[in-house]
């Protein structure tokens, strides 16, 4: 009898030499953007694989393979992964594109054609954030400046950003975050008073007071010209309508001793 051969024994290994000349000549790294050409090559050869070519002739064929890598040329990858981002990029197009054109084809089917258009609009959703990702690699990200309690009124005017102070010049450019969110105000108007009577650092509002600790009140304002004045509490008014009333009073009896 035979013994059994183990599991896995007649599997082949695979030995990869990293010190082969050929991997890191780096020909085609304008098309992967790594030194290794083995690389670059499955790149180019996966982005190719992405293409429609099933109707298309030889001669189409060769033009649309030379097209892929002029594409991956033009994206100009720095890296293996730029190179990666860049593949997916062209497979989510030539995808994108074939279900827009097999939307279109006339024989198509109402719901083949929505299908189709769904997973197109999918893949250029997927483009844009593969694009994003690229950019962000890159460095090419929205730069976000956040400003926070800038309060500039009327007749004044702020300045964000870095401000340098020096005492006599002996002191130290400071570069610290505390210093990056100083904010001064130049040509600012009377400052306002507080509540205590100090002085704010806030300016005045027209009334002197300022909008944030309000201040003492001025008090009503002179010659109130929107006071009406109707007289009807004097002791006058009063002593009138006291008398009309008692003379009602006597032409309604005098009345009903008429009757």
């Amino acid at each position: 009898m035979s013994a059994k051969k183990p599991a896995g024994h007649d599997k082949k290994v695979t030995t990869i030499d990293l010190t082969d000349p050929d991997s890191s000549k780096g020909t085609l790294k304008p098309v992967g953007g790594s030194r290794s050409d083995h690389w670059n090559n499955v790149l180019l050869n996966q982005a190719a694989n992405t293409l429609w070519i099933k109707h298309s002739d030889e001669k189409t064929r060769e033009i649309q393979c030379k097209a892929t890598m002029s594409a991956l040329i033009g994206m100009a990858p720095k890296d293996e992964i730029e190179g990666m981002i860049a593949t997916q990029l062209i497979a989510a197009h030539n995808a994108a594109m074939e279900c827009y054109r097999r939307a279109m084809l006339g024989e198509q089917t109402f719901e083949g054609r929505r299908e189709n258009l769904s997973q197109a609009n999918k893949l250029s959703r997927t483009y844009t954030v593969l694009l994003d990702a690229l950019n962000r690699h890159r460095g090419k990200g929205q730069q976000k400046v956040t400003v926070e309690h800038v309060h500039v009124h009327s007749g004044g005017q702020a300045v964000v950003g870095m401000v340098e102070t020096s005492d006599a010049g002996s002191q130290p450019k400071s570069e610290g975050p505390a210093h990056a969110k100083q904010i001064t105000h130049a040509s600012q108007p009377a400052r306002a008073r507080t509540r205590s009577g100090s002085r704010c650092q806030s300016p005045a509002m027209p009334n002197g007071r300022c909008r944030m600790h309000g201040g003492k009140s001025p008090g009503a304002p002179k010659g109130n010209k929107n006071a009406f004045k109707h007289g009807r509490y004097t002791a006058e008014a009063m002593a009138c309508r006291r008398e009309i009333a008692s003379l009602l009073r006597t032409m309604r009896a005098l009345t009903r001793e008429m009757k």
